[in-house]
């Protein structure tokens, strides 16, 4: 019995250092496994994966408060916490060299050389020399500029009537209240929507998700008629003292330009730069669409990041106006007979159908989604909006039909200047808000 208890205790110590040399071994081969999975997962996607504009959908909504945030504004840009004089500093390093050397109020002054604006406590002048030829053709001034939108809405009786009694707030054909009027005069950053004819839901941007910062300097802006508003109160939605619903300040257009409401809801989509004159940003939000992102951070993603002046998500399904045009028939979008004499003329004056290995490298899509737009109110970024307006004005309310017409001819007619803009994918547009459909509403296209 003693002999075997020897051998006993003595086999024992000779298992446990086998299992541990085996142990070392297999510890050894797992540590260089995981060591070279890391090495080739940073040497292909580098160590800011989740934050890197390279991401298909970046996530925007898992850093809602901008204020206490610490990253990256641009490339070669310094990281620090934002308050307003850092942000003002970061927006005049923004990188719009083509725009840093003048900057106006509106398509007037730009054409007529007048004048000077003070944005950020910059005070920039304005040469008449570099505006001569910013448009489609030499009657730009007159026909393109939409300086007085009123006289040119010819879209029915109604708002040529109207258009004769009076211009609307700075030329846009909207009437405002003066209260109203000098509060989007004083907007610096601009979140706007609109509901006219009742057409829709209102929907409050998510309130945890937008930061302090943003709560107290970037105005909110919901464009509603007298019959919207009435509806709205009686759902339980009222203003309070300020006039505010939410984070949405109430604005309420009264004698509204068109007949047509879809048309009406063009002019604070396009015009932003009109409506708010010392506006340096503006992010347009449709309706159907709950703002799920703090406006600081879409512009950081969509416009500083990517240096550039105009953003917008290409469609989700389709790409050539052909079949955008197509659809918008067979869906009865509008009437047929509009759509073809647009479709026409574009054709006539060299619209091609989209073709991605010949077009990716101008456009990556023909056919953008206009629910969500996010601008510089730069000179080119102010003179596309009016000419895309211009458009919709003379033909149909569809915009997505003259989207790519007018991009085209505008960097087709200014070789010399540059527009930058950034075409993201629809999967983005997605991540910066809550989707819903719009309340069915029947509003018949006008039969011209």
């Amino acid at each position: 019995m003693g002999s075997y208890g020897i051998i006993g205790e003595t086999s024992r110590p000779r298992r446990a250092r086998r299992l541990g040399r085996a142990w070392k071994r297999r510890c050894s081969l797992w540590l260089f496994s995981l060591s070279l999975l890391s090495l080739v997962y940073l040497a292909f996607f580098g160590a800011r994966l989740p934050f890197d504009r390279q991401r298909p959908c970046y996530e925007l909504m898992g850093r809602s408060d901008f204020a206490y945030r610490e990253f990256s504004l641009l490339d070669g840009l310094h990281h620090g916490h934002v308050n307003g004089k850092f942000f003002a500093n970061e927006v005049e390093k923004s990188k719009m060299r083509h725009a840093n050397d003048y900057i106006s109020e509106d398509i007037d002054t730009l054409l007529e050389g007048q004048g000077s604006h003070t944005s950020l406590g910059k005070e920039i002048s304005v040469n008449k020399s570099k505006f001569q030829n910013l448009g489609f053709a030499s009657d730009i001034k007159n026909n393109l500029s939409h300086a007085r939108a009123d006289s040119q809405l010819k879209g029915s009786k109604h708002s040529r009537a109207k258009s004769r009694k009076r211009q609307g707030y700075r030329g846009t054909g909207f009437d405002l209240s003066e209260k109203d009027g000098e509060y989007m005069a004083s907007c610096i950053v601009v979140v706007s929507s609109c509901i006219f004819g009742n057409s829709d839901f209102l929907r409050r941007p998510t309130s945890s998700k937008i930061g302090t910062y943003s709560k107290k300097n970037v105005c909110f802006m919901m464009f509603l008629d007298e019959l919207t508003l009435k509806k709205l109160s009686s759902e339980g939605h009222v203003p309070d003292d300020m006039g505010n619903i939410g984070l949405w300040r109430i604005i309420v257009v009264k004698n509204l330009p068109y007949a047509d409401m879809r048309k009406t809801g063009k002019v604070p989509k396009f015009l932003s730069h009109r409506l708010f004159p010392s506006a340096r940003y503006s992010i347009w939000i449709d309706s159907k669409m709950r703002l799920h992102a703090d406006p600081m951070l879409i512009l950081e993603y969509f416009l500083w990041r990517t240096r550039s002046e105009y953003a917008i998500s290409n469609h989700y399904d389709r790409h050539c106006v052909w079949e955008e045009v197509l659809q918008n028939k067979r869906l009865n979008k509008y009437n047929h007979t509009v759509i073809d004499e647009q479709f026409m003329f574009y054709q006539s004056d060299g619209l091609l159908k989209f073709n991605e290995s010949e077009h990716s490298s101008v456009l990556p899509s023909f056919v953008p989604e206009g629910s969500f737009i996010v601008r510089a109110h730069t000179p080119m970024s102010n003179l596309f909006s009016c000419l895309w307006f211009n458009e919709v004005n003379r033909f149909t309310s569809r915009d997505q039909l003259s989207f790519a017409y007018t991009f085209l001819k505008l960097k087709r007619m200014n070789p010399g200047r540059p527009f930058y803009l950034n075409m993201f994918k629809d999967c983005e547009r997605r991540a910066i808000g809550k989707l819903f459909h719009h309340k069915l509403v029947d509003h018949p296209s006008p039969v011209l």
